[in-house]
Formats: structure tokens, sequence, C-alpha cells
């Protein structure tokens, strides 16, 4: 695109902000409005609000519009994400208007699609762009009031009474101030925070909040404290049944400066913006005349991204960082205060964020496992860290979609909650139960005792909504308790169809695998036929957690190329050792260090370096196919936080290295 050419914007969703937002590119040097999508052609006064622009029925003809370059999502908060991901699709540039998405996990799966696309992707806070905004930065840069101790912002306005016909009030809409308007004040003390330590921004180390739960369930007025790493506090609200004052407060050591109505600046249309710098009986009001419109500073930043050919904000705009920052503050604000809309639960997520029904994809191979009648992808998703169903779908269904089917969970991972969550799934995705290969855990130490082990398989394939799994760990070992006590606790499941596939032992010794299997044959009862111990490419030198057992040595592979028995192993790409996070002249992260560093492993980190570069892949896919080549079967479980680490370690099981590549890897 050349430095002359208009960016050409389409708008979905007709409301109050596209119309603000249309005088805005109207008003702009880069831009110029040719679309508007609507759901509904005939509503009045559409002609009169976007005069001489194309009115298009429908979002997604929109989409497919060749002569439109961007688009900005107005639509409500629910259906940012999705119309976002779907612009991005089709190669479009995409504007979000605040709050990007309901939640910080949902805004990574926006920028991870724009990234894949090649496109631009913002949030739109219009008053980062204003020079007031830059004045404010520039103010604390300097020191002008000595260090900033205490930051107060608020942003709240009284509806009257509680409506239940407006978008504010609607728990279907994601109503509320927290989302509405607490993103401005929130994302102001963070710039701010910043700017006191010469950064773009600073995420609080602490967020504590309280507020008022209404009727429908949304926040009608709520407060939060942010205490930052450099010990700088701030104090946020948010109303819709509140007038407040809406003052920037910024309290340093020398002075303090205040900033009426932050997000106006100096207006919509133009006019005097004013910040005043307090000293003691001193006051100096600094005035910042514009008579831009204050859409327009916004429109033109996206229109400079987009020919410079990046694919985010520069700074004082909220590059992609700064955005999840930003969300995972308002994150952490509601759920203190404990508010999830319903639109969040599995009731009613029930698609993906894309807004399409979840169906099984064929991209990752499956594979048959000794012992186990279904075929299982050659990789397990790891069920460790789900925080809540909306932000775990995400990857549970991009997962599925790509061809996974085999999922890893265990009684005491989030003391029970993310077996629930699995189940919410699976069951609100209407995926079929013998399309999934699921594996259970229990009997974790404290409680590492045959008789617990009903009793949580009870309450295990309750919370997964299913009456068996087909793979079944005991968590822990307990050696104080003879292993035939296991044994048959095991297969009196197998005998009752809780277990229809393989046991075995998680973090279990040889010695005693070998002993459990022993036991089993000579007295009739199912044998132990699988394993769930460490094993990757860098050994473990001290356990992860207490308990934990490595299978990566010689010995234990010469065990398992014996045995055959299937290894579903955990941590298998060294926790972030074959990433940046480790170096030999880095320490900062203690576990890496205790648990990874030695001459053997940097030298072997050093080869999956070197063969990274000849493959054109990363050191980190490297140590996954290492694993995935073995001579006996290793199914690795991986544990991905984001949509984007899940695709990431997908990309590995398709290099295939050869068995000398395997050997000179081992050193």
């Amino acid at each position: 695109m050349s430095s002359v050419q208009q960016i050409r914007w389409g708008i979905i969703g007709p409301g109050t902000i596209a119309r603000t937002f249309a005088e805005g590119i109207a008003h702009s040097a880069t831009g110029r409005l040719v679309a508007v999508a609507t759901r509904n052609t005939d509503k009045p006064g559409l002609g009169d609000a976007f005069p001489g622009v194309r009115i298009v029925k429908g979002y997604d003809r929109l989409l497919a519009d060749p002569e439109v370059d961007a688009i900005y999502v107005a639509t409500p908060h629910p259906s940012h994400a999705e119309w976002a991901i779907k612009a991005t699709r089709a190669g479009k540039h995409v504007l979000v208007e605040k709050p990007m998405a309901l939640s910080a996990y949902d805004a990574r799966s926006i920028f991870h699609e724009a990234q894949k696309a090649g496109v631009f992707a913002g949030e739109a806070y219009m008053y980062r762009f204003h020079p007031q905004t830059g004045r404010l930065v520039d103010l604390v840069r300097e020191g002008t009031i000595g260090e900033v101790r205490i930051i107060r912002s608020s942003f709240g306005f009284n509806m009257g009474a509680y409506r239940p016909e407006h978008r504010l009030f609607a728990n279907d809409l994601a109503g509320g101030g927290i989302l509405d308007v607490g993103g401005y004040p929130v994302s102001m003390v963070c710039m701010l925070a910043g700017a006191a330590g010469k950064k773009p921004f600073l995420e609080p180390v602490k967020v504590s909040g309280a507020a008022r739960l209404g009727p429908s369930g949304v926040d009608e007025w709520a407060s939060a404290v942010l205490k930052f790493p450099n010990d700088i506090v701030a104090e946020v609200s948010c109303s819709i049944l509140a007038e407040q004052d809406n003052v920037l407060h910024i309290i340093g050591s020398e002075g303090r400066i205040e900033v009426k109505d932050f997000w106006f600046a100096s207006g919509r249309r133009g006019g005097v913006g004013r910040i005043e710098i307090i000293r003691g009986d001193r006051r100096q009001a600094i005035e910042i005349e514009e008579k831009r419109h204050l859409y327009a500073f916004e429109v033109d930043a996206v229109g400079e991204a987009i020919r410079a050919g990046r694919t985010e904000f520069a700074f004082p705009g909220m590059n992609a960082e700064e955005t999840f920052a930003n969300l995972r503050v308002l994150d952490r604000w509601r759920a203190s205060v404990g508010l999830e809309y319903e639109i969040e639960t599995a009731a009613r997520r029930t698609v993906n964020i894309a807004g399409e029904k979840v169906v099984a994809g064929d991209g990752v191979p499956r594979r048959y496992i000794p012992g186990l009648v279904k075929r299982a992808s050659t990789v397990a998703l790891g069920f460790e860290f789900f925080p809540s169903f909306a932000a775990a779908s995400l990857t549970l269904d991009a997962f599925y979609e790509a061809g996974g089917n085999l999922f890893d969970t265990a009684f005491v991972y989030g003391a029970g909650k993310t077996e629930k969550i699995f189940g919410d799934w699976h069951t609100s995705r209407e995926v079929r139960r013998d399309d999934i290969v699921l594996i259970g855990k229990g009997a974790h130490s404290p409680l590492c005792y045959p008789d617990v082990i009903a009793k949580q398989l009870d309450q295990s394939l309750e919370r997964l909504k299913t009456d068996y799994v087909d793979v079944y760990f005991m968590h822990r070992d307990n050696a104080d308790v003879p292993v035939g006590e296991f044994v048959d606790a095991m297969d009196d499941e197998v005998r009752r169809g809780r277990i229809r596939g393989i046991f075995g032992g998680s973090n279990w010794t040889r010695e005693r695998m070998d002993e459990a299997i022993a036991y089993a044959e000579r007295n009739g009862k199912t044998s132990p036929t699988a394993l769930s111990n460490n094993f990757s490419l860098a050994q473990m030198l001290d356990p992860i957690w207490p308990g934990c057992v490595a299978a990566s040595d010689d010995s234990w592979k010469d065990w398992m190329t014996t045995r055959q028995i299937p290894n579903f192993a955990w941590s298998s790409q060294g926790r972030r050792f074959f990433t940046e996070r480790a170096g030999r002249d880095r320490h900062e992260d203690e576990e890496l260090v205790r648990v990874w560093y030695s001459d053997l492993n940097f030298r072997r980190r050093d080869r999956a370096i070197e063969l990274a570069k000849k493959r054109g892949c990363s050191p980190i896919h490297i140590a996954l196919a290492y694993v995935i080549a073995q001579p006996f079967p290793v199914i690795p479980l991986i544990g991905p936080r984001t949509v984007a680490e899940l695709e990431d370690s997908l990309s590995a099981i398709h290099i295939a290295l050869s068995q000398d590549e395997v050997r000179w890897l081992d050193g």
C-alpha cells in the first residue's frame, strides 16, 4: 500500500460508538469510510447516520467486500472476539472497540489470528493518541511532581435507576462498569506507572477489588486497588449508577497533577484540554488546544501502522502486550468481586471463539497405543492449568479441531476444577465420548492408598460427566503399602468397567512396576501396562515436585525398550529449558536452574539449537520431536496455556527425526 493511498474502512455494528468513529474517519488524514454492516437494513435513521456510505446487510458480506481494507468492530462486547477473528481470517486489518474481548485469553486469540494473517489488530482506546496524553506521560517522566506514589482515576456516571432493557445492565451483553468503562482508568494508571519507571506500561502485582452486583449480576459500581512493582499504589473506580468526579489524580513526592475527564481530552470535536499541576499553594495550568476530532487521532494511528507494515500499535497506542496486561487487570478485578457472565459458562458458550460449531480435525496424527482399542493423538493435552471454562475452552476447542483427542486429567488438578471443566466442555460441544481418549489419575500423596482409588474415581467420573476413563494412573506411589493392594484396587475398577483400557503408575520406579506386573501375573489380575513419568531430552536432576520420578536415563530407556510399555511423559519439553529462558549465564529462574542445569543437558541443548537451525524450527520443537521418535511408545503430555502455544507445540509433531539424529542429540 502506498503512503498516499487511503485506508478504506468498514464498520460492523451501526450503534452510537460506530457513528462517533465514523466522524473520526471523516476528519482523518488516512481513512475513508466505504461501508457499514448491519443485520437490520430497515432500521430507521441509518442513512442519516452514515451519509453517502453503503449499507451492507450482514457482517459476513462486509468481510468479503474487496473494497474494504480495515474493519472497525463496534458490536456489543460478547461478539468482539468472534468478528475480530473472522475479519483477520478474511485478510482485513481490524480495530476493536474496547474492551477488545471479555478476557485476556480471548484477546490473545485475536492477536494470534492477526499475526498468522499478517494483518493489523488493535484495541480502540482513543484517548491514548491525543497530544494531552503524550504531555501527561512527559510530565511524569520528567519528574515534574517528583516521585510518583499514588494514582487515583475514575470513570463513572449515573443511569438513574436499574434499567433491565439497557445493554449496560444486561448480563448477556457483559454489561456493568468494569468492562464498559473500567478499562479507561486501568489503562491510564498502568501507563503512568510505567512512565514513572521510564517504561511504556507496568502491570500491577496485586489487584484487590470490591463491587456492588445488581439484580442482573453485573457490577453497578466498583473499585479496585492496584499495587505496582515500583511501589506505586493506584485506586481505580467505575460505575453506571453513581456519578463520580472523574478526575485523574497523580500524586508525587513534590506535588500532584489533576486532569478532568482525561479520556475526553480536548473534546470529541476538538477544543482545549487542561492539565493542572499543584505544588503546595501554587497551581499551574497547561492548556492543550486541539482542533482535530478526538477519534481522528486513533484512525490515523491505525492508518500509519498499516502503511508501515506494522501489525500492532506503537506507543502511546496499546500494543498486544499492553492490551493483555490491561485485560488481565480487568479479569482479576472481576474475579475478586465474583463477576462471571452467564455467556462465559458452558451452558451458554457452546461454540468456539469464532462462533462456529466445534468439529474434530485431522491435522494431528493418531496412533494405536498398546492396550487401547481407540486410536489416540500423538500428543495429549495436559490439564494442570485452566483457570475458567471460558479460558480453557479456547485451548480445548483448538486441540480437538486440530485433530487431538487425548486428554490428560487428574483428581488433584485445580482441586477438581479442571475435571469439571473438561466434563462441561465435551458435553457442551456434543463431542462423542467414543472419539475421546481420556486419562484419569488418583491416589496422589498424601492420600496415596488403595482404598482411596474407588472413592476418588467416583468423584472424577461425576465431574468428567462420563462413566469410564480409558487410561488410569495411580498418581504417586506409596512404598509402605504392598504393591499387590494397589493392583487389586485397580483390577476391581477394570472389572467394574470404569477403566476400559490400561492402567499403571505415574511417578513409579521400575522396581515397583516390575513387582506390580509380577504380582498381577501370579494372581490372575489385570496387569499394569502404562507409565506416566517425566521423559525428555533434558534429564531431570531434582524432582520438580515432591515424589516425581524421571525416566530419561539409559537404564530407563533399556527398560522401556524391552517392556514396550507406553509412557505418557509429562514435562516432555523440559519446562522452558529449550527456550531463551534458559542459558549458561541465566540463573533468574530458580526452578530451571535446580531441575535442569547440568553440563550434559546444556550439551544436549546446544545440539538441539544446532539441529533446529538446520531444520528451520525452534529447539523446543526438536525436544518434542526427540520424545516422539523413541524406539518405545512415548506419548508427550503438553501443557500450553494459550492457543498460540498449542499450535507452536503441535507444529513439532510433523518433524521426523532419524534414529541417527536421536542418538546424536543424546550425545
